[in-house]
């Protein structure tokens, strides 16, 4: 059995890491003394939001002295005013700041030899009643004090916020004390996740969960993740994407299907990319992409207004609307706009080439690919789902059945950046094939991104999928939208960063 902390020394600081040594010899006084900078803890029954809520119409200390002195509250000490015989503090917890009193009559020579012990940063434990200071100021009055969880770190400088943008990354437990708008942040994301979860559920879909390793990688054109498996002596890959198994559920009869998934991509790293991320997929039986459209623009709409409070949103300096309807728009019309050609010749690969210049690619989707992506995507800022996409770079997606050269698909952009896609799925067996086949070719030729053949999900497919409609929606990317986020790592509590030299 361990030794009570509170009667043992201060252990030797361990060689492979740096402490800070007048916090480090703070700690070994304290457990000199025969206080426990560690104890075990006792629940609060008061957050700083509840003591606000209390607080509204009790402007005096004497109203708010029927509530009672039974408060027990806790949080991150985060300003200390030590003024001889009493002091002040503020302290945080999960839901804001909380002012305390402290006066030695009040918390005993014990307690106060605690409180004139305590530095920024140390976990308190305080109980006692509300009162209201001389400017009106909701204060916690102590009756008691307590140290349960020593800081031996000295907080940042202007312990206000933490301006290095890696540093707040690589350091999220500090960040998320430090600077409100973080907390925040994850707090709203949060928010997002729920209201998504339980939309889909009153809409009849059933949320479900897919396997994050898989043998095969597949359900979207990426470079993935490979580990191994000892016990059974094989290689598997981190799933890019639950697409093909949402489907294989889709045959099984399950008919709405939706999950929040942890996706990984060996691909490189910017403001809207990082290796691990979160999307959201859904799959409804019997619904084509108009359907989804239109269950989209309900979503987005939704979230906007219970999450920011209405269906105008500021992002980076700009107002996006996510009034309805969004913009609808055919790839082929923003393709030919872009090319400055007539939407008859959009199919015109020398047209097109021409356009391009030097090293344009040789096929018609790659073309239309290109020109897209360096032509128009950034000019999407209000919700625009573009339609009409060349079936090329469309591996998984149903035939329109008028043009076979295009799919029955929409992606949406908001603010320059693609936030879902979505299509009408193949349900045609011999079809998937011979795509999968294509992708092999592709891979073969040195696409280490195309998709592997899955001959499992082929045979699902010959079971017959009824006609289907899914999309894929970042969860990531929706969160910089709707926090005014810069950066893809500003919405990912610990986002895959570089060794530190």
């Amino acid at each position: 059995m361990a030794e009570n902390a509170a009667t043992v020394s201060a252990l030797a600081a361990p060689a492979m890491f740096t402490f800070d040594t007048e916090r480090l010899n703070k700690l070994e006084a304290l457990r000199a003394e025969g206080i426990n900078p560690y104890p075990t803890g006792k629940l609060p029954n008061l957050s700083a939001a509840q003591a606000l809520a209390l607080g509204e119409g009790k402007e005096t200390t004497e109203s708010l002295a029927e509530l009672g002195q039974d408060f027990r509250f806790a949080g991150r000490l985060m300003f200390k005013n030590d003024m001889g015989k009493a002091g002040f503090a503020r302290a945080l917890d999960r839901t804001g700041r909380l002012q305390v009193y402290v006066k030695k009559d009040l918390v005993g020579e014990a307690g106060f030899a605690v409180w004139k012990k305590l530095d920024l940063g140390d976990q308190i434990e305080v109980e006692g009643g509300l009162m209201r200071t001389r400017t009106g100021e909701l204060t916690l009055q102590a009756t008691s004090i307590r140290l349960v969880g020593k800081c031996i770190r000295s907080l940042p400088d202007k312990w206000h916020g933490m301006e290095d943008a890696e540093l707040r990354r690589r350091q999220r437990y500090v960040d998320l004390f430090v600077n409100d708008g973080a907390r925040e942040t994850f707090v709203k994301r949060s928010r997002i996740v729920r209201y998504i979860r339980t939309f889909f559920e009153e809409r009849g879909f059933l949320e479900v969960e897919t396997p994050m390793m898989h043998a095969i990688p597949g359900g979207a054109t990426a470079r993935p993740f490979q580990t191994h498996h000892n016990a059974l002596d094989m290689e598997l890959f981190l799933r890019v994407a639950p697409e093909l198994f949402l489907k294989r559920l889709i045959v099984g009869g399950l008919e709405r299907v939706f999950e929040v998934n942890r996706n990984f991509r060996n691909e490189g790293l910017d403001a809207t990319h990082n290796p691990e991320f979160t999307m959201l997929e859904f799959y409804w039986a019997y619904a084509q992409w108009e359907q989804l459209a239109d269950l989209t623009e309900e979503l987005l709409h939704g979230l906007t207004t219970e999450v920011c409070g209405g269906e105008n949103i500021q992002y980076q300096g700009r107002e996006i609307s996510f009034a309805r309807p969004f913009r609808r728009a055919g790839y082929d019309e923003l393709v030919a706009e872009a090319a400055g050609i007539a939407l008859a010749d959009v199919r015109n690969i020398e047209k097109l080439r021409a356009f391009i210049g030097d090293g344009a690619p040789k096929s018609l989707g790659a073309c239309w690919e290109r020109i897209f992506d360096e032509h128009i995507e950034k000019t999407l800022v209000n919700p625009t789902f573009v339609t009409r996409f060349p079936i090329e770079i469309s591996p998984l997606a149903r035939r329109n059945d008028a043009e076979p050269d295009l799919a029955d698909r929409f992606e949406l952009f908001v603010a320059g950046r693609e936030i879902a896609n979505a299509f009408n799925e193949l349900a045609d067996p011999v079809d998937q094939a011979q795509r999968f086949e294509a992708q092999v070719s592709a891979k073969d030729a040195g696409n280490e991104e195309a998709m592997h053949f899955d001959a499992d999900y082929v045979e699902a497919l010959c079971y017959g999928m009824p006609p289907t409609a899914g999309e894929g929606i970042g969860i990531d990317r929706l969160v910089m939208l709707l926090t005014d986020s810069l950066s893809i790592r500003d919405v990912i509590l610990f986002p895959t960063l570089r060794n530190k030299a």
